[in-house]
């Protein structure tokens, strides 16, 4: 019965264009690699689907970083970090992302974790108690939603920046712990939250803001502090998770809050408590990865990617001048090509890999109905000339489609 139900479902999500399928890349992560579909031998792909947005992945001082830390500390950690495996360099580690914080989060500490998946999980279900409402932003990511879902908090869903009704949602509220959970930037739209607006709701209705900035940490303000530099923010009330699996290159995340909510994240974040600590050498690669982001490079990486969305965006308002298929209105390097139908998206996508463009197509439930899109990724590894040929890719591919 069971295998004859998941083959029912198996095949509704093939006739509704919504299967998934892995594609193995080999070689090191970047703009150019090998790609194998597993029907198919390996093709030499120009990608724009990674989230390595500055192109850290693969940096010699970070890969340093990793091997001098395996040298040094070994590789596993052995336990979780309340048991042994706790180390130095996860101390190091959490220091410098507090401080990296401390100005816009008073008193900042931070709490490293294995996966921005695992540290949003933890965040809500530790404060989203019997006491609590989260009021959840309508396209969060997912690990919000799950992470809202086993909380035992009330949960209020809120539409898309969507400040007003918000504050109307929260006048209402009589839960004497309240949560605005949000994401800084969305990571299928590439649009920013109105964290100060929101913030300025949290003040007024005595509320907490729970940014994930996943897509802007490393990314966005100054010396790639995020999404909360981004808008000069400053307020013991938000509480930050940052990933470092994407514009950090390596894997992980933190989160960063007033020393009170690090405590009892500490002492009842079941993701934390109950996980084995992360591998030592990751914590020495990321030590050198945000030399990197607070660094001169780092900022010449962001520049150039900055300069990269502009040409991108000004190269596809030519191709899609008139066409039904938009471009969606971003700053960031996530740049959604909004293409309507789950076929459209799928065949346009397959279009570009003939041209050995890898762009994936996104489909429902990761996006709504009805807007189905190929996610374009900039990364500061691409060079102009990517772009460029990602662009005549499209207009090519676009018509192709059209007809």
């Amino acid at each position: 019965m069971l295998l004859d139900h998941l083959e029912r479902q198996l095949a509704a999500r093939r006739a509704d264009a919504l299967l998934r399928r892995r594609r193995t890349a080999q070689g090191a992560c970047g703009p150019h690699q090998q790609v194998a579909d597993g029907t198919s031998p390996p093709r030499d792909m120009l990608a724009f689907c990674s989230n390595d947005y500055l192109g850290l992945a693969q940096h010699q001082h970070v890969r340093a970083g990793l091997i001098e830390g395996a040298q040094r500390d070994g590789v596993g950690s052995g336990a979780s970090h309340l048991v042994s495996g706790h180390h130095a360099v996860h101390v190091a580690l959490e220091q410098r992302l507090a401080e990296m914080l401390a100005p816009h989060v008073p008193d900042a500490r931070a709490l490293f974790f294995c996966s921005g998946y695992m540290a949003n999980l933890a965040v809500l279900t530790a404060l989203g108690d019997a006491q609590a409402t989260i009021f959840s932003e309508a396209l969060n990511h997912a690990s919000l939603i799950d992470g809202a879902r086993l909380a035992k908090a009330a949960v209020e869903k809120y539409a898309h920046a969507d400040v007003a009704g918000l504050e109307a949602q929260l006048a209402a509220c009589r839960s004497p712990v309240k949560l605005i959970v949000t994401d800084a930037v969305f990571s299928m739209d590439g649009d920013i939250a109105p964290l100060p607006e929101l913030l300025a709701l949290a003040e007024r209705h005595d509320a907490w803001v729970v940014v994930d900035d996943a897509h802007g940490f490393g990314v966005l303000g100054e010396q790639g502090r995020g999404s909360l530099a981004h808008f000069g923010l400053c307020s013991e009330r938000l509480i930050y998770m940052g990933t470092l699996g994407k514009a950090a290159g390596v894997a992980g995340a933190f989160v960063a809050a007033h020393p009170t909510v690090i405590d009892w994240l500490v002492q009842s974040a079941r993701t934390y408590i109950y996980t084995t600590a992360a591998p030592l050498p990751l914590a020495h690669a990321l030590l050198a990865s945000l030399d990197l982001i607070r660094g001169d490079e780092g900022e010449q990486r962001r520049q150039h990617l900055r300069a990269l969305v502009t040409r991108l965006r000004d190269g596809l308002g030519e191709v899609l001048a008139g066409h039904r298929w938009c471009l969606a209105p971003s700053d960031t390097a996530i740049q959604p090509l909004i293409v309507g139908a789950n076929a459209d998206a799928l065949q346009l996508a397959a279009a570009l890999e003939t041209q050995g463009c890898w762009v994936p197509a996104i489909r429902p439930p990761t996006v709504p109905a009805g807007t189905a899109r190929l996610r374009i990724t900039l990364s500061a590894a691409h060079r102009e000339a990517d772009v460029d040929r990602l662009v005549q890719a499209l207009a090519r591919a676009a018509g192709e489609v059209a007809r």
